[in-house]
């Protein structure tokens, strides 16, 4: 019948704990405390059983009250029993040693604590007057701490067998080692369960042979210096500053950025950012030049048509790069139509292209900083890119950029800028991909 008493599937409440201290001070039965707290009477008979204070001291082998606890210790006549004392004229009833040396003592025990309420609380004689050796005590704080100490460590550990965790060490630490991220191995493989925080405790705690080190967001960041030349000429930033591209109506934005090779090598990357669909598109450039990224411009608009063109690169946002100096040779069409709109962000302001700088980190996994493209190909700079956008990502629910840029974006434009997924398990965002 309890479980039909209102709150009594709850747990008792450090509040509920004081008020059974008291009660138990003041002589009151089980049966009126668990009236007043709406629990059973069994209730408050395991919570008193299971949290009462004890007054032994297992590691000293006494008890606070240190004295003869033997049953017949009022009419023995027993003298030197222990054997420590070769004259010995002291009765042994008299002495604490009987407990441990005297092959006939029998502890004196109390009622009161082998059945309700099993403890000393409310007891008439008190301390002083009590001989019972072992005293049981409820006490509220200490009660509501074992409690919490046990709720604590009933949730600790890992709810897995040794074989469940070989299983999801096989699948997750080849995957990490690929380059993928704990929410990419979590959205591709959900019958393992796991959550990205669970696959990150994991690799904490040293239970899966990846480390922290294979990961990359656990190394830490550098500020970096720029080395990038930049515009000399203000007049071309009259109406395509960052204020006025925050006056625009919504429109379809493409961020645009290039990234540089190392000292050796004079060719770079020129990168594309849609917002939108998360989707990146990377084209080589063999001089990091106005002339290379307006060769770009026209390559993407003779493949796509100019009106297809002018729908995707509507806008587009950069820096102030000066390979980006010449904004009216790349808004002005092969037929001199304007084919876009190009807009800067304001200087040593990052962020306000925020994606491209974002998804630059995942081609910096491929392509670490240092790195020569100098034998770099175009097939190779497709390849990364259709593994970074084959990666599930959070803001798309779950979806990958290529996913959600078929369904904004027609098949012939996905095959004109040469785009086509990967395999959830075959993506592979280390330097490895390329060699």
């Amino acid at each position: 019948m309890s479980k039909y008493i209102p709150g009594n599937h709850k747990h008792l409440t450090a509040s509920d704990r004081l008020y059974i201290e008291r009660a138990l001070n003041d002589g009151i039965s089980f049966k009126e405390i668990a009236r007043h707290l709406c629990k059973d009477p069994s209730t408050i008979s395991k919570e008193v059983r299971a949290h009462r204070l004890s007054d032994y001291y297992p590691g000293r082998g006494l008890f606070l009250n240190a004295k003869n606890f033997c049953v017949h210790r009022f009419h023995c006549q027993k003298k030197n029993v222990c054997g420590k004392i070769i004259l010995c004229d002291i009765k042994c009833a008299s002495c604490p040693s009987c407990n441990q040396h005297c092959k006939d003592f029998v502890r004196e025990r109390c009622n009161r604590l082998d059945r309700a309420p099993y403890v000393c609380n409310g007891c008439d004689k008190g301390h002083v007057r009590c001989t019972i050796p072992h005293k049981y005590h409820y006490d509220a704080l200490f009660a509501d701490r074992r409690y919490r100490e046990t709720l604590r460590d009933s949730r600790s550990g890992l709810h897995l067998s040794k074989k469940e965790l070989r299983h999801i060490d096989a699948v997750v630490t080849p995957l990490i080692w690929q380059g993928h991220s704990p929410y990419q191995i979590v959205v591709e493989h959900p019958e393992l369960g796991l959550s990205v925080r669970s696959i990150y405790q994991y690799i904490e705690l040293g239970l899966l042979t990846g480390r922290n080190i294979d990961l990359k967001r656990k190394v830490k960041f550098k500020a970096r210096r720029c080395h990038k030349s930049q515009i000399t000429d203000r007049e071309v930033f009259h109406g395509r500053l960052y204020s006025d591209f925050q006056q625009l109506p919504p429109t379809h934005v493409v961020e645009m950025d290039t990234v540089k090779s190392s000292r050796d090598s004079k060719k770079c990357i020129l990168t594309f950012y849609f917002r939108d669909e998360k989707l990146l598109l990377a084209y080589l450039l063999n001089r990091c030049t106005k002339g290379a990224v307006r060769a770009v411009f026209d390559r993407l608009e003779k493949r796509l048509g100019t009106i297809t063109f002018r729908i995707l690169f509507e806008t587009v946002l950069t820096d102030r790069g000066g390979e980006f100096g010449d904004p009216e040779a790349l808004e002005t069409g092969m037929d001199d139509y304007q084919r876009t709109s190009i807009y800067y962000c304001d200087p040593m302001r990052s962020g306000q292209k925020g994606g491209i700088e974002n998804v630059h980190t995942k081609l910096r996994e491929i392509l670490p900083k240092g790195t020569s493209f100098e034998h770099l190909t175009q097939w190779d700079l497709n390849l990364i890119v259709n593994n970074i956008n084959s990666v599930p990502r959070q803001s798309l629910l779950r979806l990958t950029p290529y996913q959600n840029a078929k369904e904004n974006f027609d098949m012939d434009v996905l095959l004109a800028l040469q785009l086509k997924p990967v395999d959830p398990d075959k993506i592979n965002l280390t330097p490895e991909l390329i060699k």
